[in-house]
């Protein structure tokens, strides 16, 4: 479904003004797509998307209509957020970007092609709203201006963050861990430590006195 202004003769100039400024109520209801496509008009967007925070997102849109271009057609896109009578955030004549928006949008689309993709960059949070392609172009009966009622509703979900710990960081807990208690217990590495300085121990004390016997006998036998 799409909403129908159409101006002929006159100022053109003045008549592009016009349009950008005429509330819906001066606007024709147009033909849906399922009506007889001669006199049909109207913009193709989807109906939702979703994207992730700091990514990226891609609405294509399609247009059709019934009349005969002008030899120059003058033909533009505009884009507005949020409702049908939101602000306008693109004006692909002009280069208009909303702040908002500033090197974040980007319209695949040139003159006298009926399709394209507007691109949404570094999505943010309050991007999560609806989003509405309008189209003017001179034909031989005039202006004509449509927009799409329903538009794409863009919807974003949370950006995944991951944090990785610094090498030197895992080297000293693996380092650590091998001289630290676990759950109260003593580390078995320190438990097998101790018991072998024990065998040790007592292997020379009970050596020492036999080799000193020895000396005593070996020397007093001389």
């Amino acid at each position: 479904m799409a909403l129908l202004l159409s101006l002929s003769g006159g100022n053109q100039a003045m008549a592009w003004i016009l349009l950008l400024h005429l509330p819906t109520a001066c606007l024709q209801a147009g033909n849906s797509a399922g009506s007889n496509r001669l006199n049909a008009f109207g913009v193709n967007q989807p109906a939702n998307l979703s994207g992730v925070q700091g990514g990226s997102i891609e609405i294509p849109f399609s247009f059709y209509f019934p009349w005969e271009l002008a030899e120059d057609p003058q033909m533009r896109i505009f884009w507005r957020w949020k409702h049908f009578h939101g602000e306008f955030i693109y004006n692909s004549s002009s280069g208009f970007i909303h702040e908002h928006f500033k090197n974040r949008l980007i319209l695949t689309w040139t003159q006298p092609q009926t399709s394209g993709v507007l691109r949404i960059l570094d999505l943010k949070e309050k991007d999560q709203t609806g989003y509405f392609c309008r189209v003017l172009l001179n034909t031989r009966e005039g202006i004509k201006f449509w927009q799409s009622i329903d538009g794409t509703n863009l919807a974003i979900t949370p950006g995944i963050s991951t944090t990785m710990q610094s090498p030197s960081i895992i080297t000293s807990a693996v380092t650590t861990a091998g001289l630290e208690d676990t759950e109260g217990q003593r580390n078995p590495s320190l438990v097998n430590l101790g018991a072998m300085v024990g065998v040790v121990l007592a292997t020379a004390v009970l050596i020492t006195p036999i080799c000193v016997l020895m000396i005593f006998l070996w020397r007093k036998k001389r």
